[in-house]
C-alpha cells in the first residue's frame, strides 16, 4: 500500500518511528495529485511550494523533539474555511478574489498541532447542494466512478481522502454535506454536536445548522480529528463551553451492552433495496459484537426535509445579504447602487444560491412569516423532543446516511427537489442540533 493510502494515525506513528518524513509523504501525495486530480477536481486550490516549505519545518521540528499530535500531516480543508492569506472561494463567483486576512479557530487548531493545510477543496456553491455540481467550477467526480457524483457539499473533501490526496480533510454540514459524500465515497464523515466545533472562520450558509466536521478514512482518525477541533471558543457564541473527553480512549470498549435504536420511519418507501440491505447486514453485525438492537420510531421525521428547506433558506437569505458589492468579493459597477446591488448578485450567484436565496426571503415576509418560518420552527421542537423521547429506549440510532448510492453526474440537476430528496436521512439531525456519524458499510 502506498503512502497517500494509509489512515493518519498509520502515517504519524510511521513519522514518530522515522520511517518516512513529512517531506516524503507530500510530495507523493503531490505526485498523485498530478496523476489524477485533472480527473477528480477534489480541490480549488494547491499552493505547491508552501506545502512543501511547511513539510520541510515539519520535519525540522520533529528532528528538535517536537511532539504535536498532528506534525506533519497533509490535511485538506473544504473552500469555505478561512486560511489567512488563502482564497476563500465558497465556490462561488461572488468570492473569487477574497483572500481571508484571519485563520479561522479550526485552522488554527490543527496549525498549532502541526498539521499541514495542502489546499482549499471543492464544494457546491455556498455549501448549497448534494452533488458538488453547483460550484462555479465545474464539479467533482467520484473516484470510484468518475461519472458518478460524490456527493455534496463537502464533495471535494471527500474525494480528497478517498483518492488519497490528503491524510485527512475537514468539511461542513449544514444539512448532510459531511456525511452524504462520505456514504457516496466510502469514507468517515462526522458532524458533530451544535457547538462542539467552533464556526468562527466559516462563512455562513445557515448559522443555527452548520458544523465543522472531519473526513477520514476510519473510525481511529476521526477521533483524532475531533480531540483536535472541539472545545469552547470565545469567538463563537454559540460553542459550548464542554469539556472535551478523549474519544480515542473510549474506541478499544467496543459496542457491548450498547443499545442501537432503528428508526422505522428510515426504512420505508424510497429507500434504494441495496441501501437497506447494507445497513441492516451492518446492525446485524453489530447486534453479533454484543449490541441490543431496538425498534423507535420519530413520527415527526416525515416533516423534516420541509422545516429545514425552509429554515436554512431563510438563514442564508439573510446570511448572504452582505454579498452586495461594496464592502468585498465581486463589485459590478452600476448607473446607481441599486443597479450594482442587483448586477453583482445577479452576475456572482449561481442558479442555486439565487433559488434558496427567493425561498428563504419569501419566508422570511410580511404576511408568510408565520405561516412558513414559524411553523417549520415548530416542527423543529417537535423532531427534538422524538429524538429525546427516542434516546430514552437506546444510546445511538442506526440509519441510512443517503436514499441511493452514488448517482450519475448531471442526473438530478434539472430537477430541485429530486436532489433536495438526498438530504431526506440527514437534515434531522441538523434540526435537533445532534451528533452524527457515517461509517462505510457495503457497495452496490
Amino acid at each position: 500500500m502506498e503512502l497517500c493510502d494509509l489512515t493518519a494515525h498509520e502515517l504519524l506513528a510511521m513519522m514518530a518511528r522515522k520511517e518516512t518524513s513529512s517531506a516524503e509523504l507530500v510530495e507523493a501525495i503531490l505526485v498523485r495529485h498530478l496523476e489524477i486530480e485533472p480527473r477528480l477536481h477534489a480541490y480549488l486550490s494547491v499552493r505547491t511550494d508552501r506545502v512543501r516549505q511547511a513539510a520541510r519545518q515539519a520535519d525540522e521540528r520533529r528532528a528538535a523533539g517536537d511532539r504535536g499530535p498532528l506534525l506533519g500531516l497533509p490535511m485538506a480543508l473544504k473552500d469555505n474555511i478561512c486560511v489567512e492569506g488563502v482564497y476563500c472561494t465558497c465556490a462561488s463567483k461572488i468570492l473569487e478574489q477574497f483572500v481571508p486576512p484571519y485563520d479561522a479557530t479550526v485552522t488554527r487548531r490543527l496549525l498549532d498541532r502541526g498539521a499541514i493545510v495542502v489546499g482549499k477543496t471543492n464544494l457546491d456553491e455556498f455549501a448549497m447542494g448534494s452533488s458538488t455540481e453547483n460550484s462555479a467550477w465545474g464539479p467533482s467526480r467520484n473516484p470510484w466512478d468518475t461519472d458518478r457524483v460524490p456527493g455534496g457539499s463537502s464533495g471535494g473533501s471527500a474525494v480528497a481522502v478517498a483518492a488519497g490526496l490528503a491524510a485527512a480533510a475537514l468539511g461542513s454540514d449544514t444539512g448532510g454535506s459531511i456525511r452524504q459524500p462520505a456514504a457516496f465515497v466510502g469514507v468517515c464523515g462526522l458532524k458533530p454536536t451544535y457547538g462542539r466545533v467552533s464556526r468562527y472562520g466559516l462563512v455562513a450558509f445557515a448559522s443555527s445548522l452548520d458544523q465543522i466536521g472531519p473526513l477520514t478514512h476510519d473510525v481511529e482518525d476521526a477521533a483524532l480529528m475531533l480531540s483536535a477541533l472541539a472545545g469552547h471558543d470565545p469567538m463563537d457564541s454559540t460553542s459550548a463551553d464542554v469539556a472535551v473527553p478523549d474519544y480515542s480512549a473510549a474506541l478499544p470498549k467496543g459496542v457491548k451492552g450498547l443499545k442501537l435504536g432503528l428508526p422505522q420511519e428510515y426504512f420505508g418507501s424510497g429507500l434504494h433495496p441495496s441501501v437497506k440491505s447494507a445497513v441492516l447486514l451492518a446492525a446485524r453485525v453489530l447486534e453479533s459484537a454484543g449490541a441490543e438492537l431496538v425498534e423507535v420510531s420519530l413520527p415527526s421525521i416525515g416533516h423534516a426535509l420541509s422545516a429545514y428547506y425552509i429554515i436554512a433558506p431563510a438563514e442564508a437569505s439573510s446570511n448572504l445579504a452582505r454579498y452586495d458589492g461594496t464592502r468585498y468579493g465581486l463589485r459590478v459597477p452600476g448607473v446607481d447602487v441599486n443597479t450594482m446591488f442587483e448586477e453583482t448578485r445577479q452576475k456572482g450567484f449561481g442558479a442555486e444560491v439565487k433559488r434558496r436565496i427567493m425561498i428563504g426571503t419569501y419566508a422570511l415576509s410580511a404576511g408568510y412569516y408565520d405561516a412558513y418560518y414559524l411553523q417549520a420552527q415548530k416542527v423543529r421542537t417537535l423532531i427534538k423532543r422524538e429524538f429525546d423521547r427516542a434516546f430514552e429506549k437506546c444510546d445511538a440510532l442506526l440509519c441510512p446516511a443517503t436514499p441511493t448510492t452514488a448517482f450519475k453526474v448531471g442526473e438530478k440537476t434539472s430537477d430541485p427537489l429530486q436532489m433536495y430528496l438526498e438530504d431526506v436521512y440527514t437534515v434531522s439531525v441538523n434540526l435537533a442540533g445532534l451528533p452524527a456519524f457515517v461509517v462505510p458499510c457495503g457497495d452496490d
